[in-house]
């Protein structure tokens, strides 16, 4: 008789490793694909135009960010993940995908060995927010998928409310 065991390997071999980044929120640790990562940065030196957005459509997003002829929807972290409000410092700017998502400290780059299924508990939104759970260092962080950030639906609903705001941009870049 085979032992049950509560939680399943989400399709990860024993060798299989991934590079990830830990981050924090209100006290609240998680990790990242470094691959889904394109550049860390300061909070207050994103490195281009920023932008307010004055109606907010998410409450989770209030800035448009324009680097090298990209947008990205700044995404509170805190607002996302429904923490306690916090400072953040850092700012992960996500490759491939239209988001930059505010954090409080980047806490270290770790070798990700396993990644376990979502426990049956997380329920809802969260199913979306992460891609299962690890151990580092004897932590148990949960592993954040990226475009969980900001689905499909939520970056149409932003585009649409911040065209405007997005053609004033590109029409600023292409000015210079």
């Amino acid at each position: 008789m085979k032992p049950v065991t509560p939680y399943a390997l989400a399709g990860r071999g024993p060798q299989s490793r991934e590079q990830v980044v830990t981050f924090s929120i209100a006290d609240q640790s998680f990790a990242v694909s470094a691959a889904a990562v394109q550049e860390i940065r300061a909070a207050d030196n994103l490195g281009g135009v920023v932008r307010e957005i004055e109606q907010p459509v998410l409450s989770k997003v209030r800035h448009i960010v324009e680097r090298d002829g990209n947008a990205y929807y700044v995404v509170s972290g805190q607002e996302h993940f429904h923490l306690r409000r916090s400072r953040p410092a850092s700012v992960l700017i996500l490759r491939g995908l239209r988001a930059a998502v505010l954090v409080d400290r980047i806490e270290e780059m770790a070798e990700m060995r396993v990644l376990f299924t979502l426990p049956a508990s997380f329920l809802g939104l969260e199913r979306g927010w992460y891609r299962g759970l690890t151990v580092l260092n004897g932590r148990v962080l949960p592993v954040v998928d990226p475009r969980g950030f900001l689905t499909g639906e939520e970056c149409e609903v932003l585009e649409q409310s911040t065209a405007e705001v997005l053609q004033t941009m590109q029409a600023g870049e292409k000015s210079r």
